[in-house]
């Protein structure tokens, strides 16, 4: 048995303690799921156009990186044990890049800042990703604005919206069914911005 030195006694001690403590933290970490952008949707003829894709706005209940349930009354909760990759509006703002790019349909597609000179940009809003447990579905419902970058005038707008079958006492089908809808809206916002 070695004694340590007066000095390195009291910081082993406390080290010790903590890492005890940290392992009373309760309950096991939430499952982590991820969105992904629509790949074999077929080639869609493309522009030249540069296009900067905007971080969706929403409200503050769906900015953030848990799984909603709506309930029949309006009621949000999250779905205990799961949770997405990243908040919901980057992950959206990410796969939304990505199937521009999947589908080749612009010259160009960036965030803002990554030092390209758009034609446009394309503001979108998230007014649902939840899962809406009166209707047993998985409901995305996302709004895109696409503005003229030199103008600022919009140019078109619309609403896209897609319902896919999801229970919502499983976080593995819930996630999935959210995936699936927002590829479907993923892939008509695509289809639009031309």
């Amino acid at each position: 048995m070695s004694i340590l030195p007066a000095r390195l006694a009291v910081p082993t001690t406390l080290l010790a303690a903590v890492l005890m403590l940290a392992g009373c933290g309760g309950g096991s970490a939430p499952t982590t799921y991820d969105l992904s952008a629509p790949r074999d949707f077929g080639r869609i003829g493309g522009s030249r156009v540069a296009l900067v894709v905007a971080e969706p706005t929403t409200v503050q209940a769906l900015d953030s990186d848990r799984v909603i349930v709506k309930d029949a009354s309006g009621a949000l909760s999250f779905l205990g044990g799961a949770q997405w990759a990243d908040r919901v509006p980057k992950l959206v703002q990410t796969r939304l890049i990505q199937t521009f790019e999947n589908g080749n349909r612009l010259g160009s597609v960036a965030r803002p800042g990554e030092r390209i000179v758009p034609d446009a940009q394309l503001n979108t809003d998230i007014r649902s990703f939840n899962i809406d447990t009166a209707s047993g579905a998985a409901v995305v419902e996302i709004t895109a604005k696409l503005v003229g970058d030199r103008s600022g005038k919009v140019q078109r707008a619309r609403l896209f919206t897609a319902r896919v079958p999801a229970a919502a006492g499983d976080g593995g089908a819930a996630a999935q069914a959210l995936d699936r809808a927002l590829s479907q809206v993923l892939i008509e916002i695509v289809r639009w911005a031309r």
